[in-house]
């Protein structure tokens, strides 16, 4: 399999999960929230940890996005592999330091993160499966940057940080 291939492959899939998640999205958009309409208005306190649960939740996509990983995570001298585990942890840990804010966010938002999170662990992998044994860690963190600006839609950042502000927005509301 190329990397054409590869490529297409990965399109493919994400241009499925974005799909998925964007009819989620919409179908979250037009319902009103049941909650709030059977139970009153929240408390001021459960509110405001609902607010900073979304407000984590958009810093943790942001710093998982790929490009952000990459710039924040990069050291020279590494292997494409060494490369690959680094960014993968560092993905890893992310998700677990915040995994608690689930509790205070709807599970369509919580599900977002998540295929975000399991999309850039796909890419890195797939894009690392490719490159040769001799590659370094910066020809891996080169490759990946170049599947981001090949397939600009290739990730759901956007998509993720655009919902959970949208979510965030109609607490206010």
């Amino acid at each position: 399999m190329d990397l054409t291939q590869m490529f297409l492959i990965a399109g493919v899939l994400l241009a499925v999960i974005a799909g998925v998640y964007i009819f989620f999205y919409m179908k979250d958009k037009k319902s009103v929230n049941k909650k709030e309409k059977t139970e009153g208005k929240e408390t001021n306190a459960s509110l405001q940890l609902r607010l900073h649960a979304y407000e984590r939740l958009v810093l943790l996509a942001d710093r998982i996005a790929l490009p952000n990983l990459i710039s924040r995570v990069n050291q020279p001298g590494m292997s494409a592999r060494e490369m690959q585990l680094l960014l993968i942890q560092s993905i890893r840990q992310e998700f677990e330091h915040n995994v608690t804010q689930q509790i205070y966010v709807t599970a369509d938002a919580w599900n977002a993160i998540r295929n975000l999170k399991e999309q850039n662990m796909l890419i890195i992998n797939q894009v690392a499966s490719y490159l040769p044994e001799t590659a370094t860690g910066m020809d891996l963190n080169k490759s990946l940057m170049e599947v981001l600006m090949e397939n600009p839609k290739a990730s759901l950042h956007n998509i993720v940080s655009d919902a959970l502000s949208f979510e965030a927005k109609k607490l206010i509301d």
